[in-house]
């Protein structure tokens, strides 16, 4: 496995764990940021748990599982992608960017997780 894909797989599934955490405890950003975008609170430890999991296999597919890494990368991309849209129809903007930078690091682990080969 290319060094890239090591670094990025693990800078992403411990920043996708660490917002999991926010929404168990649920932090104050967190509880109100859903409350801005019409997300009800007791959806957080739903979506905490969905967050976690996907950090959970990116760091199995590194340990062996890699199907298992592609197919959590790929359920972070479409979680990170709501997000998103979420924010757009909410029309709150000014902090769209954590969302897309989470969804844009999903992506490229996504991407170094099934690129052919040849791209080393």
């Amino acid at each position: 496995m290319h060094t890239a894909c090591i670094v990025i797989t693990l800078i992403t599934a411990t920043i996708t764990a660490a917002i999991a955490v926010a929404d168990f405890i649920p932090a104050r950003c967190v509880l109100a940021n859903s409350a801005e975008v019409g997300v009800p609170r007791s959806w957080l430890p739903a979506l905490g748990a969905v967050k976690l999991a996907g950090a959970v296999g990116l760091a199995a597919g590194l340990l062996g599982t890699p199907a298992l890494g592609i197919a959590a990368a790929t359920g972070l991309v479409l979680f990170f992608l709501g997000a998103v849209v979420t924010h757009l129809r909410a029309r709150v903007l000014y902090n769209i960017a954590f969302p897309g930078a989470y969804l844009c690091l999903s992506a490229a682990t996504l991407a170094l997780l099934v690129r052919p080969a040849t791209w080393l």
